[in-house]
C-alpha cells in the first residue's frame, strides 16, 4: 500500500513538473525584448494590423499582460494595435530548419500534452486547430467586447468604426499556419470555417497533402487535394497565405487562383537571401494580383536583429512592389526573437519616419494595406454553412 502512495506521489510530481515545461519554452524562445517605445502622435493616429502571430499555441491568458512572449490585449493596446492575425500552429518537426524537413515528427503534440489540452487534440491537428480557435473566442468572450474575433467585411468595419472612439478595442482574425491542419481531406475546411479560421497557410515546415514547402523534402507544387482546397476556400471568401511556400506552390497558385494572395511573414531576398525569403520576382508577382507581403521581424528573416534591419526590408520591398503591397507580418511569439513585442511597435513607425517614408504610406504599411485587401476578400457576412456553393468560374 505503501509503494502505492509513493508511486501516486511520484505520478503527481512528475505530472507537475511536465506542466511548468511549456510556460519554461516560451519563456526561453519567446523572450520580451526591453526596448523603450516613443511616444509619437502619427503612431496613435495609425490603424495598426499584424499578419501573423503564434500566441495561442503557448500557456498565456490573451487578457493578461505577461512578462514574456509578445502579443497578449494589453500589449496590444499599448502599442495601439487594432487587428491582429493569430495563427493555430499544429505540427512542427524535430529538428526543425530551413532546408529540408519531414513530416515524421511532431514537436508541438508533447507542448499540448505538458498543457493539458482535450486528449483529442494528441492525435490530431484539426482538433488541434480548433482547441486554439476556441481559446481565441473565449478570451473574445471574457474582455467585455474590447477583443472581437473578426469573422467578416461586416466585423472589420465595426471595428474600425469603433475604434475612433473606443482605440482600446482591438480586432484578432484566425489564421491556420499549414493545410497539415486538415488532416489531409478538404472536406474538414468547413469545420475550421465555423470554428472561425479565415486564412488558411497552404504549408509550413514540411510537404504535405495539398502543396510544397519551401522547407520540404521534396518541394512540389500543388496537388488534386491542393486545388480541391484552394476551389473550396473560394467558395467561401477564405484568404490564401504562401508564407513559407515553395517557389512551385507560389507558382501554382499565382496561375489558378484569381483572388489577391498573403505572404503573412516572410523575408525578401535583396536583404536577406535565405530560402525562407520572397524573391523580387515573387514579391512583384504577388503585388501585381493585388496582395499583401508581410514582413517578419526575427533574424532568420531579415539576417539580423535590429529595427533598422526590419526597415530595410520593409524599404526594399516597397521598391520593387509598391507601397500598396507591404505590410506587417511580426511572426511574434512564434518561438522567436524581435526587437520589440506588440507594444513597442512605435520604435518601427519611429524608424520609418527617419528612413524618409512619408506619413501616408507608413499608413499602409503598418495597416492599413491590410485593411483595405481585408475589407475586399473577406466574406460579407458570416456565414456558418457547409454547403456553400462552388465558384462555376473557379477553374484549373
Amino acid at each position: 500500500m505503501k509503494k502505492f502512495g509513493f508511486t501516486i506521489l511520484l505520478c503527481a510530481l512528475l505530472l507537475a513538473i511536465l506542466s511548468q515545461v511549456p510556460s519554461l519554452v516560451d519563456r526561453k524562445y519567446n523572450a520580451s525584448p526591453t526596448i523603450t517605445a516613443p511616444q509619437l502622435s502619427l503612431h496613435n493616429d495609425l490603424f495598426i494590423a499584424d499578419l501573423h502571430s503564434d500566441a495561442l499555441l503557448w500557456p498565456r491568458d490573451l487578457l493578461q499582460r505577461h512578462t514574456h512572449g509578445h502579443v497578449d490585449q494589453p500589449r496590444m493596446q499599448s502599442g495601439n494595435v487594432a487587428l491582429q492575425v493569430f495563427s493555430a500552429v499544429t505540427h512542427s518537426p524535430f529538428g526543425q530548419n530551413f532546408h529540408g524537413n519531414s513530416g515524421d515528427s511532431n514537436r508541438v503534440i508533447p507542448l499540448v500534452m505538458a498543457q493539458g489540452w482535450p486528449v483529442k487534440t494528441w492525435t490530431s491537428a484539426l482538433e488541434r486547430a480548433v482547441y486554439q480557435a476556441d481559446k481565441l473566442k473565449q478570451a473574445a468572450a471574457d474582455s467585455g467586447g474590447t477583443l472581437r474575433l473578426i469573422q467578416s467585411r461586416a466585423d472589420l468595419f465595426s471595428l474600425h468604426l469603433d475604434r475612433i472612439y473606443q482605440p482600446n478595442i482591438s480586432g484578432a482574425l484566425l489564421a491556420i499556419e499549414g493545410a497539415q491542419a486538415l488532416d489531409g481531406d478538404a472536406g474538414n475546411l468547413d469545420k475550421l470555417y465555423n470554428a472561425g479560421y479565415r486564412m488558411i497557410g497552404l504549408s509550413h515546415f514540411f510537404d504535405n497533402a495539398f502543396g510544397g514547402s519551401a522547407h520540404g523534402l521534396e518541394q512540389y507544387g500543388l496537388t488534386d487535394a491542393g486545388k480541391d482546397l484552394l476551389q473550396r476556400m473560394a467558395a467561401k471568401n477564405m484568404l490564401i497565405d504562401l508564407a513559407h511556400a515553395s517557389p512551385a506552390l507560389i507558382d501554382d497558385v499565382l496561375r489558378y487562383s484569381r483572388t489577391p494572395l498573403f505572404v503573412s511573414h516572410t523575408g525578401v531576398k535583396g536583404t536577406c537571401d535565405s530560402p525562407r525569403n520572397l524573391s523580387d520576382t515573387q514579391l512583384q508577382s504577388i503585388a501585381a494580383r493585388g496582395g499583401v507581403i508581410g514582413i517578419a521581424f526575427f533574424p532568420g528573416a531579415i539576417c539580423g536583429s535590429s529595427v533598422q534591419q526590419i526597415v530595410n526590408a520593409i524599404l526594399h520591398a516597397v521598391k520593387v512592389a509598391g507601397v500598396d503591397a507591404i505590410s506587417l507580418g511580426s511572426d511574434f511569439d512564434g518561438a522567436v526573437s524581435t526587437p520589440f513585442d506588440a507594444a513597442g511597435l512605435s520604435a518601427l513607425t519611429q524608424n520609418l519616419l527617419v528612413a524618409g517614408l512619408s506619413e501616408s504610406d507608413i499608413r499602409k504599411i503598418m495597416g492599413e494595406n491590410i485593411l483595405r485587401v481585408f475589407s475586399q476578400v473577406l466574406p460579407p457576412n458570416p456565414v456558418f454553412s457547409s454547403d456553400l456553393e462552388l465558384d462555376s468560374d473557379f477553374t484549373f
